[in-house]
């Protein structure tokens, strides 16, 4: 179980950086300093898979490949693989990410960097592939076939290398051996630099939470490589896609569009495919938040082709077993159930089972309701984390501006609070009995919504903002790690 602790919650790709991306150099590792300084036992984040259309860590391109936008260009110059020269075109210092850019520009000089470090006889290299076969092949085969039918989804590929003949993998994978070649390299420079940069915020008392969305995206490895654990039809088009109901979110519902599991299929696999992909997260974080985990009591099943969510269903998943048989295996590794949005009595039923801790939100713990809102502080057990807001939430600031007079008249009388209305967010926070208290670094920035991360329900403009530099200041260090001492954590 977690102890009594705290954190913040950064994306590595909103760390500032010279290049138009937060990625695992110099920043990353002031960050990890910083968090030091504060008194902060975690730094949680975002999936770190490469992403596609849309740019959202949720709809990655392989549950298992790392994201190479945040591989650190000056470390491959410290190594060798690059010149200085290499990076002069690519410098950038907006205030937030250029996808179009990026994709433009990145891969160029990360290909220039594997073809130099392919050159080389590099044993820690071999051990990678020796080590990531499983899903290294695959996802490499994937991305060359991507870019050599010009970046089309796999199931808009030709029929037989959609359908994975066996003849086809063979020639593909002669044809494109050097784009193979160096998706593996890029993959093999994602993953040196991730585990020095975790070796060393554990070494320094940090701990790395990581996020592992319930679903995959439909373009994806995982999908082409694994159609039978997917509720597909035979030409590989989903029989139906995943969302959630209209909430407080989005009146429509969110429609999402990745592709189901065969729960059947997968049960009949001993359950494979999610052993492999707990177990890939399971070595790059230290805690492991289940995103959307009540989708695994009962998700909500919408008709391919539907313009919104609202036609969906409510159908079983896999439950308290499936959960159970998880934890089992993986009993060295911590987890959290990201148990928001509609929580019947069966799904508490089954948080309540699996001995995990849940989520509590304050910026939903206002709203004036009848015996008061279960994330309201004093109604917490111990076995849970609270959050001041997600990834999904406007930051602080913002939610005050823009949050309902009832809402805000109420919070600031359960908080007695002053003029400074987010110290006293905070610190309620901070007190609370939960376990783990995480605070995103917007607000101790004292950032309005120019710093929210993610509108759910809107496709664009989300997963751009950065932190700018400078403003992790000693000053600021001193103020948090009070406050967390105060409060014993």
């Amino acid at each position: 179980m977690i102890k009594r602790s705290s954190g913040i919650l950064l994306p590595v790709f909103s760390l500032p950086s010279d290049y138009g991306i937060g990625t695992m150099g110099k920043a990353a590792y002031s960050f990890v300093d910083f968090l030091k300084k504060s008194n902060q036992s975690y730094w949680q984040i975002l999936p770190i898979g490469p992403t596609s259309y849309g740019d959202s860590p949720y709809q990655c391109l392989s549950s298992f490949a790392g994201n190479p936008y945040f591989i650190d260009l000056d470390i491959l110059v410290s190594e060798g693989l690059l010149s200085k020269n290499d990076l002069k075109a690519l410098r950038c210092n907006s205030d937030y990410i250029d996808y179009e850019n990026l994709y433009n520009t990145r891969f160029d000089v990360l290909k220039k960097a594997a073809a130099n470090g392919l050159k080389a006889d590099n044993g820690e290299f071999s051990e990678f592939v020796g080590k990531n076969r499983d899903w290294v092949y695959d996802f490499a085969l994937y991305s060359a076939l991507k870019e050599h039918f010009g970046m089309k989804p796999w199931y808009c590929w030709p029929e037989d290398i959609r359908k994975r003949d066996a003849q086809k993998i063979a020639y593909y994978n002669e044809l494109l051996k050097s784009e193979i070649d160096a998706v593996i390299y890029i993959q093999y420079l994602f993953y040196k630099q991730w585990i020095a940069l975790k070796d060393y915020a554990n070494k320094n008392g940090v701990k790395i939470i990581g996020d592992m969305p319930i679903y995959v995206a439909y373009d994806s490895a995982d999908v082409w490589a694994e159609p039978q654990f997917f509720k597909l039809n035979s030409d590989g088009s989903p029989r139906c896609i995943a969302g959630v109901p209209p909430d407080a979110f989005s009146a429509d519902g969110q429609l999402w569009g990745n592709p189901i599991y065969d729960w059947d299929a997968l049960k009949g696999d001993g359950y494979g495919f999610w052993i492999r992909r707990v177990g890939a997260a399971a070595r790059v974080y230290d805690v492991i938040r289940i995103d959307h985990f009540r989708g695994l009591e009962s998700y909500w099943e919408v008709p391919t082709g539907a313009e919104t969510a609202k036609p969906g269903k409510w159908v079983k998943g896999p439950g308290i077993s499936f959960i159970n048989m998880l934890t089992s295996w993986f009993n060295d590794t911590e987890f959290i159930a990201e148990d928001l949005g509609v929580l019947t009595d069966d799904v508490k039923d089954m948080l309540a089972q699996s001995g995990l801790p849940g989520m509590k939100v304050l910026e939903f713990a206002f709203e004036p309701e009848e015996g008061g809102s279960a994330y309201l502080p004093h109604k917490y057990g111990e076995n849970c984390v609270c959050y001041i807001g997600t990834h999904d939430n406007d930051t602080l600031l913002g939610w005050y501006k823009s949050a309902k007079k009832s809402e805000i008249k109420f919070a600031k009388e359960y908080l007695s609070s002053g003029e400074d209305f987010s110290d006293s967010v905070i610190r309620a926070g901070m007190r609370s009995v939960a376990n783990l208290f995480v605070t995103q670094m917007q607000d101790w920035l004292s950032l309005g919504s120019e710093g929210r991360i993610n509108t759910p329900g809107t496709s664009f403009g989300n997963w751009c903002w950065r932190m700018k530099k400078g403003v992790l200041t000693a000053a600021l260090a001193k103020k948090i790690g009070g406050i967390t001492k105060t409060y014993s954590r």
